[in-house]
């Protein structure tokens, strides 16, 4: 089944006077992001009794996760492991709605649970909520991910959504009060979807500060956490395997979870993993098919196939990320720190034509076909950009890129190489391994060629390249290389977080584990100014010019290079019912726990 690739006006910008009216918005625009007051709360589908005897669930990510706790985690792979066994307030569900998890229901200004001026919000949890320990889930474990997370040595990953946050307070134990530093338009920044997942104080309490990197206590934590969610960890073999057992503390349990046991595979290559679910079914769900056009069609359409393929889309666009400081191993403990300016893309128009250069129709249609479209902006749904005027709109233009290289002074030496003040236009060009991601780099590379940039493509293993190993060199997050590619995406419909992930407070550096969401290192005072902006404005309409702003702002100094909007594609068994693919607001197994056969 096939998914519009763009929700239509799907955005949080609309919080404030959605939150406000309580109002259901009309078929022809996105879901209200809550519910309307004296409405029923949209809830999972109820899912088929327990079966004794239910088979496995194998689910297969060639991206394997290398840690469970995602407040440490880097990476969609970390995030769709840990969310079987951890759980955040509410989600969002593939329409961009609110779904409560862990809470009673979603808060709003019609049911008292949002104020008026947008500066406190409550929440309500569900009764009853125990560990799979057994314990009891309250609000002292929500206020504790916020002191957790507040406290800038603990490093956390998610650390952004909590930035606006001036207290948490637990008002009783089954009641949640969250008080912002300034009327907030996006009131549901914290403890929402893939962002915002709870894990229990008893466990991690004293994993806080740098205990949660450093402490071996804190570390076994991290790989084998307590959680409300409806499966619990077993074993976990980072970079490999997690097999759960259904969690007999699951508030829902018996009825659900359906399956007994889900072993959760992770590496190999995606066309092996399509394969698997195709083929010969020996998964039930490959997840993120990056598969190039012609051989995903062809197993998908087989008459035999033993699985469905399945496609949805959000925001997630596969991009070039530009590193704006110095990856040269010579400077020791500085490399790769903000201090330290990258020599060559430091200049504007070196990065202005590497963008130009590159002919995205080519990468979007011979590469990704039904799963792709050429993109040169970061934002890709409404009320922010309009496709219709982003998609097949980005035409190469090496004359004009060539040109501008001239015209600032970088001129072709005898090898053809560029050179200026002494230093050669000479790039690496990492990404993960996977087949069509190295053709992504060779047409690329092809492209840059034409300018007299000299390019060596690398690639590492998916497990590394999005994991946060302190001692391997090749992490995203370290970025010691001078342009990287991968695909990443919004994780709430309103931008706030995703974009303000962007700023210079969210830069990583060795002194926050490389776990900054700009491991560009992109820093502009003006891009700040208006994040500070869209944390605080609540009009709709001035929330949508800001994030223009931001936009174009980062296209135009091309902090990094978008080249496709990717849909969410994944093979899904014939068997396996209630699914349902979120294609960018959270995770793939957001609803896990009403899936069965």
């Amino acid at each position: 089944m096939k998914r519009s690739r763009v929700l239509s006006i799907s955005s949080l910008a609309m919080v404030a006077s959605l939150a406000l009216s309580a109002c259901v918005a009309p078929a022809a625009q996105a879901p209200a992001v809550a519910p309307a007051a004296g409405a029923a709360t949209a809830a999972p589908a109820a899912a088929p009794a327990a079966d004794p005897n239910a088979k496995t669930l194998r689910i297969l990510y060639w991206q394997a996760p290398t840690i469970l706790n995602y407040h440490q985690g880097q990476g969609t792979k970390d995030s769709d492991a840990s969310r079987l066994v951890l759980e955040p307030l509410a989600a969002y569900s593939p329409k961009a709605e609110l779904v409560p998890f862990l809470a009673a229901e979603v808060p709003t200004v019609a049911n008292g649970g949002v104020s008026a001026d947008f500066k406190t919000v409550t929440w309500k949890l569900k009764p009853g909520v125990k560990w799979s320990d057994g314990t009891p889930f309250s609000a002292d474990d929500v206020v504790f991910n916020y002191t957790y997370c507040a406290d800038a040595a603990t490093a956390c990953s998610t650390a952004n959504s909590f930035k606006n946050i001036e207290k948490v307070e637990a008002v009783d134990a089954t009641t949640v009060k969250i008080t912002y530093k300034a009327s907030n338009p996006n009131v549901y920044e914290a403890f929402t979807s893939a962002q915002g997942i709870i894990i229990q104080k008893k466990q991690f309490e004293k994993c806080v500060g740098e205990n949660a990197t450093k402490d071996s206590a804190c570390q076994a934590s991290n790989l084998k956490p307590i959680g409300t969610g409806p499966f619990k960890v077993r074993e976990f073999k980072p970079g490999d395997t997690v097999t759960y057992d259904a969690n007999e503390n699951y508030r829902d349990y018996p009825a659900k979870p359906f399956f007994k046991e889900v072993i959760f595979k992770g590496g190999g290559d995606a066309p092996s993993a399509a394969r698997a679910a195709f083929q010969t079914g020996d998964t039930d769900y490959a997840w993120n098919l990056q598969v190039e056009a012609a051989v995903l069609l062809a197993l998908a359409n087989d008459p035999a196939a033993k699985a469905d393929l399945q496609t949805t889309g959000a925001g997630n666009i596969e991009r070039i990320i530009i590193n704006f400081t110095n990856p040269d191993a010579a400077l020791g403990d500085k490399r790769g720190e903000p201090d330290q300016a990258h020599p060559i893309l430091g200049d504007l128009n070196v990065r202005k034509a590497l963008s130009m250069a590159i002919d995205r129709k080519t990468l979007a249609t011979q590469l990704y076909g039904p799963a792709g479209d050429a993109s040169c902006t970061l934002l890709t749904w409404l009320p922010y950009q309009d496709p219709a005027q982003v998609y097949g709109k980005c035409e190469p233009d090496v004359e004009g890129a060539n040109k501008l290289l001239d015209d600032a002074g970088w001129k072709k030496g005898a090898d053809g190489i560029r050179e200026k003040d002494g230093k050669k236009m000479k790039f690496t060009y990492n990404t993960s391994t996977n087949t069509l991601r190295q053709k992504e780099q060779a047409l690329v590379k092809e492209a840059w060629a034409k300018l007299g940039v000299d390019v060596e493509l690398k690639n590492v293993s998916a497990t590394v390249f999005f994991s946060t190993d302190q001692g391997s060199p090749d992490t995203f997050g370290k970025f010691w290389n001078d342009v990287q590619m991968y695909t990443n995406g919004p994780t709430s419909p309103d931008p706030t977080t995703y974009l303000c992930d962007l700023s210079s407070s969210e830069v990583a550096s060795k002194a926050n584990g490389w776990k900054g969401s700009n491991n560009g290192r992109y820093v502009n005072k003006d891009y700040d100014k208006l994040c500070t902006e869209l944390r605080s404005e609540i009009d709709a309409t001035k929330r949508t010019a800001i994030v223009q702003k931001m936009n174009d702002l980062l296209i135009a100094d091309v902090a990094m290079i978008p080249l496709v909007f990717r849909k969410s594609v994944s093979a899904i068994s014939k068997q396996l019912k209630g699914t349902q693919m979120n294609g960018g607001w959270d995770s793939e197994m957001w609803n896990i726990a009403d899936w069965s056969k």
